[in-house]
């Protein structure tokens, strides 16, 4: 492990208590089921997204996490139903999360969508402080972490051709561990996604869709991702993003035909980031099943 790395996380274990966060993602605005379950069914089609993202470049132990979603609307289409799967590594910790989605859709205006979520879902959550020792004697870094839980979530999705809001809590219930008499561990926190965007039209050809979400984990300063994208003919999408204090960020996507889509996103550290890590990269790959529901056009 680097030096870096290594001095990073044994100074967060010494704090009397820790939180681990959800792992974040670039290209948010392109895989939503995993920040809010409303969103299930809300492609109209049956939907998979595979989103691999290694941050920190070069730097041993540095997080990688891999994400796949799968979610569909019933025939109805009153009812959206998904299934997210998670692997979250960085350093010590190593967390799997298996989540079910379910979005009851209700039809607010002629294009417009309003829908309600809940997810389901267990985490197993490991922490091998034990190996940060080496020879040290330090007590707090004797113990390690191996926890199965079950976690619930909520949250509600607005939808339209042009405009798209979202408001989620994906973890409700907080968890502590208690690794020895003077430390514990926050293995779970409570957090909160407010999600917006917006598309204009700027030619017969091009259009511009700025986006925001803003994040909120207890105990920690509110951060945000701001980002403005350029759509070409509904087929090759570049932007930028700003996440707040940490990097600023490039996004690609190509429609590469009717059903597949791809997706890269390059994140350059600044501030305190910079100094402490390199350039992170995300891939994307999505496929729709339009060839199955005829005449249908996506909300994206």
């Amino acid at each position: 492990m680097s030096t870096t790395l290594c001095s990073l996380l044994v100074g967060v274990v010494l704090f009397p208590v820790m939180a681990q966060q959800r792992p974040q993602f670039t290209q948010f605005m392109y895989n939503n089921l995993v920040i809010n379950p409303a969103y299930a069914g809300a492609e109209e089609v049956l939907s998979l997204t595979l989103v691999n993202r290694n941050q920190w470049s070069g730097v041993e132990k540095a997080p990688t996490t891999q994400s796949f979603s799968a979610h569909t609307l019933l025939k109805k289409k009153k009812v959206g139903l998904g299934l997210t799967l998670i692997s979250d590594r960085i350093g010590v910790h190593n967390n799997t999360s298996v989540l079910t989605n379910y979005a009851y859709h209700i039809r607010v205006g002629r294009q417009s969508t309003l829908s309600m979520g809940l997810q389901v879902g267990i985490t197993n959550l490991k922490s091998d402080y034990a190996s940060l020792s080496g020879n040290s004697n330090d007590p707090n870094l004797t113990n390690s972490i191996n926890e199965t839980m079950l976690g619930f979530g909520t949250g509600i999705y607005f939808r339209s051709p042009k405009l798209h809001l979202g408001l989620s809590t994906p973890e409700l219930v907080s968890k502590s561990v208690q690794l020895n008499d003077t430390l514990s561990v926050s293995i779970r926190t409570m957090n909160l996604f407010g999600y917006a965007r917006y598309r204009f039209t700027l030619s017969k050809f091009i259009e511009m869709e700025p986006g925001l979400m803003i994040k909120y984990f207890p105990d920690v300063p509110v951060s945000y991702d701001v980002n403005l994208n350029f759509i070409y003919k509904n087929v090759l999408t570049t932007g930028f993003s700003y996440r707040s204090k940490e990097s600023v960020d490039f996004i690609l996507k190509l429609q590469l035909t009717s059903q597949l889509q791809f997706g890269y996103a390059y994140d350059y550290p600044v501030n305190y980031a910079a100094n402490l890590s390199s350039a992170s990269h995300e891939l994307m790959l999505n496929y729709q099943f339009r060839n199955i529901h005829k005449h249908v056009t996506s909300p994206r």
